[in-house]
């Protein structure tokens, strides 16, 4: 190899270990300015691969992916999990953040308001199940729509509870920071005053022979007095006020937290039953005494408030004439409860709007209704059936209907065991043979009439189904007619009795007509937590909406020519026009004890003032002319000669 090759190989390889690490080189092989990381593998200056660049290295390209929240992916496998870990911490941040502000929180508010909307126009199971049957049989595609949309049981639906339980978690994300920055400042103490309190949007300023620290003393004594918390700061008095404002705004979250829980507290742990009791029965607060009973998914039945009542009379009087002719004057039951097993007897009147509380339970009259007694006997006399029946109102004037079911104990003519059915029909107040349909004119007892008609065969109890007490199941029953063939049928006055054909026996509508009361019981804990959390959120609202928060500041320093110069300033945390005028009424206090101090050039000029001003008060009640104070004195008459 001669000299030459030698040293081109030299200059080639300087070259490339250039180009390795990113520098460039002159013709002497020494290094020079870098260039870009791109040129690096063979990409030209404009951005494009080069024809030979790509050739270069065989080692594969790390693609950069930009993160979410700062910061790169590195390469490999720890740069993969700590950028993954970096996003997923980053959009959890994101999400908690979003979740506890106020315009998410309200947002789920009306969510929930607006979700609530459908659970009282839709029929819903947990409180009528038999509506939602009816409705879904009228509208079967809408039924079934609103039963994959979970609109039967709102309350308890998926998306329901998740709005709930969004808007519970962002109700706390939101009280927790703010309660603890609360008690920061209340911990704290005002801030110490601006250096121009001249810029503030109320300000006073006046000069006083007062020193500074008396008049800071002053104003320390004035703020207090209004309440203000405030103390010394440097050469000014710092104070603040209104700070129930944040307390109200605390109060009226966390009121809503209680609200939140107590409802949902009431409707996992609640339970409402009814029952109806005819005059001298009396019901035991169990399961199986119940007429119908409905109770929330964590409710058990050892949470039933252990007591029994006994319906002694019901009270019903109306208004007999007038426009309000009907409507109830007097609606009450009087009973006798006890408490417990062993419970002392104690005598109560429910009324309407005035519930039994025993615990947790209350015990509320909502229906009323008569209960005709009938006596059934079969062909040979014998009493087959005596009791009051509870009749079923129609109408506001209990135009009522029933069933009378004589299932054991009845034999027909023939000897043969069978069952008996009557169709009832009861009117407390009658209008009279021909006078129209049977409807009741008047809710009181002025004419009650009993209209029956009666079935024989059997009622279907047998089979296990259970039954409405209030209808006759008629599939396998046939009609009694009379010597004619026609329907038997009978209106009975108290007294009367209805003879059923072929010996079959009789039927009897007694004179002693009892009357009935239709009780709620129910047991929802939270509702006083509720109650109590409804009133504190309204009075937080009240306070965080009126109270203004402000901080006022007083400054006192001796001017250049050695006499103080006093600065008040205050500062709203929100815009108020009280602030002034609280400002003015704090520097008139301060200053009673501070007073301006006027120079003697002013005073005199005061002086002068007040002189010119009465002296052209005296010359407009005199009509004179009023003397101009720059015009020259007049002249005597003999001084004018002399001048002349």
């Amino acid at each position: 190899m001669s000299t030459t090759d030698a040293g081109k190989t030299a200059k080639d390889g300087a070259g490339k270990a250039a180009t390795d690490t990113g520098e460039t080189t002159d013709g002497a092989g020494e290094a020079t300015d870098p260039v870009p990381a791109s040129r690096h593998v063979g990409v030209s200056a404009h951005g494009e691969l080069g024809a030979a660049g790509s050739q270069l290295s065989t080692a594969p390209l790390d693609t950069v992916v930009p993160g979410s929240f700062g910061g790169v992916r590195k390469p490999g496998a720890v740069g993969w999990l700590a950028w993954t870990g970096r996003e997923i911490i980053g959009w959890a941040r994101w999400f908690w953040r979003q979740l506890t502000s106020m315009r998410v929180a309200l947002l789920l508010l009306f969510m929930l308001s607006l979700g609530a909307i459908p659970g009282s126009l839709i029929p819903q199971s947990g409180t009528d199940a038999v509506k939602v049957q009816d409705f879904k049989d009228a509208h079967s595609l809408l039924g079934s729509v609103y039963g994959k949309l979970g609109l039967f049981h709102v309350y308890s639906s998926v998306w329901f509870s998740a709005i709930y339980i969004l808007l519970f978690v962002s109700l706390i994300g939101c009280i927790i920071p703010r309660t603890w920055q609360f008690v920061g400042q209340l911990r704290g103490r005002p801030p110490g005053a601006p250096k121009r309190l001249n810029r503030l949007p109320a300000y006073a300023a006046w000069r006083t022979d007062a020193d500074p620290e008396q008049v800071r003393a002053v104003a320390l004594k004035v703020l207090k007095k209004r309440r203000f918390r405030a103390h010394l700061a440097g050469d000014a008095v710092a104070a603040e006020k209104g700070y129930l404002r944040e307390t109200g705004n605390l109060l009226f979250h966390i009121a809503l937290v209680v609200m939140l829980v107590a409802f949902a507290w009431g409707q996992l742990f609640k339970s409402e039953g009814n029952k109806l009791i005819v005059e001298g029965d009396g019901f035991s607060n169990t399961l199986l005494s119940y007429d119908d009973f409905k109770s929330g998914n964590l409710f058990s039945t050892d949470d039933l408030t252990p007591f029994s009542f006994e319906l002694n009379k019901f009270t019903g009087t109306y208004e007999e004439t007038g426009p309000n002719k009907g409507t109830p004057r007097t609606y009450q039951a009087d009973i006798t409860y006890s408490v417990g097993a062993e419970g002392k007897e104690q005598k109560k009147t429910v009324k309407v709007n005035e519930p039994l509380e025993i615990g947790d339970s209350k015990v509320y009259l909502v229906s009323h209704g008569y209960a005709p007694v009938v006596t059934v006997r079969d062909g040979k006399g014998k009493v087959v059936y005596s009791e009051p029946v509870p009749m079923l109102p129609l109408d506001s004037n209990v135009t009522s209907q029933g069933a009378i079911k004589v299932m054991d104990g009845y034999r027909n003519a023939k000897g043969d065991k069978e069952q008996l059915g009557f169709a009832a029909f009861f009117v407390p107040t009658f209008a009279g043979a021909g006078a129209g349909d049977m409807f009741s004119q008047f809710p009181a007892l002025k004419d009650p009439v009993l209209a029956l008609s009666g079935y024989h065969g059997s009622l279907g109890v047998d089979s296990g189904l259970p039954q409405n007490v209030y209808q006759l199941n008629t599939s396998q029953m046939k009609q009694f007619k009379d010597s004619k063939g026609e329907i038997l049928k009978s209106r009975l006055a108290p007294g009367e009795t209805m003879t059923l054909p072929n010996g079959a026996g009789s039927i009897t509508f007694e004179k002693d007509i009892k009357e009935w009361a239709g009780f709620q019981v129910t047991q929802q804990p939270g509702s006083d937590w509720a109650l109590a959390g409804a009133f504190t959120a309204i009075f937080g609202l009240a306070g965080s909406l009126f109270i203004q928060r402000r901080r006022v500041w007083v400054r006192a320093v001796k001017g250049a020519d050695g006499v103080t110069v006093v600065e008040m300033a205050g500062l709203g945390r929100s815009e108020s026009t009280k602030l002034p005028e609280e400002l003015g009424d704090l520097a008139a206090l301060v200053h009673d004890q501070a007073p301006t101090k006027h120079d003697e050039a002013e005073v005199e000029a005061e002086v002068e003032a007040e002189a010119e001003a009465e002296a052209e008060a005296e010359a407009r009640a005199q009509d004179e002319p009023v003397p101009d104070p720059d015009a020259e004195p007049p002249v005597p008459a003999a001084g004018k000669a002399e001048k002349q």
